[in-house]
C-alpha cells in the first residue's frame, strides 16, 4: 500500500482562469503588450466557454494540490455563474472575487456605477455563491467607487481583494491623478483592513507596507506570473519584518503548482538577503493553505495527499519530508484531495 502524508489542501487565492489559454504564446515585450493579448482573449469569452474551460483549469488545480480557489472575475455576470458551475463540476472550493470596473479595460468588464456593481454582488450571493468584492485596481476604480465598495465589504464582512503596485507605470499614474501611491489611496478610501488582500504589491514602498501592517491586511503573491510578466520582486523580507501575512495565487495560470509559488517566495527572499531559510518550511505551508483560506473567508476546504513513495521523495534517509516536498518536488507528487 502506498505510504501517504495528508496535509491541508493548498488555497489558490488569486486566479484568472481564462488566461490559462495564453500559455505557450509569446504575448509581447512587456506587461502592457501582454495585457493587449489578454484583452483580446477576454473579448471572446462566453458563459459556455467559461463553463467548459474553467472546469478543465480547476481540475488541473485539483491535480496540482489546490483544493480551493479565489477566482478574480471580470468577464461579466453570466460568466460568473458559469465559473461557479465549473468549480462545482471540478469539486474545488470556490470564492468568486467579483471585480468592480468603472473605466478602462473592455466594455464587458464595466458596471454603470458602484451601486449597480453592488446590486450584481447581491444577486450572486442570492444564488448561493461565496462572493468577495474586488475593485479591480486604482486604475479601474476611482475614489468614490473605492469608498462605496470599502464600506460595503466592512459592513457585510466580506473579503476585499484588489490589484495594487504591480507595475511602475501604475504607480506613476496613480500619483499623477491622486497625489498618492496605490496602497495609500486604498487606505484613504477605507479599503484596507483585516478582510483586505492586496494582490502583487511588488512595487510597494516602505510607507505602503507600513499601512498594510497597521491595517492587518494581507498580500497575495503570484511569483510565477510576476516572473512571466516582468512585474519585479516582492520585498518578501520586509513583509515578514512587518508581520504582514502572505498567501499565494496562480494568477494568469502560466504555471499551476503551489510548491513552485512557495519555493519562489523563499527564493526571492534568499536572493534579496543573501541568507537561507528566511521564511521556514512550516510558515511557507501556512502561506500556501491557511493564509489563503483566511484571505478568502473560507473555513472548510479539502485536504491533499502526498505520495511519500514518489521518486522526488526517494532516498531521503533522515531528511525532512516537508522540506523535501517544498524544495524538491513538483505538483505531480500529489494524489488528489483527501476529503
Amino acid at each position: 500500500m502506498t505510504e501517504m502524508l495528508t496535509l491541508p489542501g493548498f488555497v489558490n487565492a488569486h486566479s484568472h482562469a481564462f488566461q490559462r489559454l495564453l500559455r505557450g504564446h509569446a504575448e509581447g515585450d512587456d506587461f502592457w503588450a501582454w495585457r493587449s493579448s489578454m484583452l483580446d482573449l477576454a473579448e471572446g469569452q462566453s458563459p459556455g466557454r467559461v463553463r467548459k474551460d474553467y472546469a478543465a483549469v480547476y481540475r488541473e488545480m485539483r491535480a496540482a494540490g489546490y483544493t480551493a480557489v479565489g477566482e478574480f472575475h471580470y468577464l461579466g455576470f453570466d460568466e460568473a455563474l458559469a465559473a461557479a458551475d465549473a468549480a462545482a463540476e471540478a469539486e474545488i472550493a470556490f470564492v468568486l472575487l467579483y471585480a468592480a470596473y468603472a473605466r478602462g479595460g473592455l466594455a464587458r468588464f464595466r458596471q454603470e456605477s458602484a451601486v449597480e456593481y453592488l446590486r450584481q454582488v447581491e444577486r450572486l450571493r442570492a444564488h448561493g455563491i461565496a462572493v468577495g468584492v474586488a475593485p479591480h485596481s486604482v486604475r479601474a476604480c476611482p475614489p468614490d467607487w473605492l469608498e462605496t465598495i470599502g464600506r460595503y465589504a466592512a459592513s457585510e464582512r466580506l473579503p476585499l481583494h484588489v490589484h495594487a503596485d504591480e507595475q511602475p507605470r501604475e504607480v506613476d499614474e496613480c500619483v499623477a491623478e491622486h497625489g498618492v501611491r496605490p496602497i495609500e489611496l486604498l487606505e484613504r478610501t477605507g479599503c484596507l483592513g483585516p478582510h483586505a488582500t492586496v494582490v502583487h504589491a511588488t512595487h510597494a514602498d516602505a510607507r505602503e507596507l507600513d499601512l498594510l501592517a497597521a491595517a492587518g491586511a494581507r498580500v497575495c503573491a503570484c511569483p510565477t506570473t510576476e516572473a512571466d510578466l516582468g512585474d519585479g520582486f516582492l520585498r518578501v523580507e520586509e513583509l515578514l519584518e512587518r508581520r504582514i501575512a502572505l498567501c499565494i495565487g496562480s494568477d494568469s495560470n502560466v504555471r499551476i503548482d503551489p510548491l513552485e509559488e512557495l519555493r519562489e517566495l523563499e527564493g526571492i527572499a534568499r536572493r534579496r538577503t543573501g541568507r537561507r531559510n528566511v521564511i521556514g518550511v512550516g510558515r511557507l505551508l501556512c502561506f500556501g493553505a491557511d493564509e489563503g483560506a483566511a484571505a478568502l473567508g473560507l473555513e472548510h476546504w479539502d485536504d491533499v495527499a502526498v505520495d511519500l513513495e514518489h521518486r522526488s521523495l526517494a532516498r531521503l534517509e533522515d531528511g525532512d519530508p516537508l522540506a523535501a516536498l517544498v524544495f524538491g518536488c513538483g505538483a505531480d507528487v500529489f494524489v488528489g484531495g483527501a476529503g
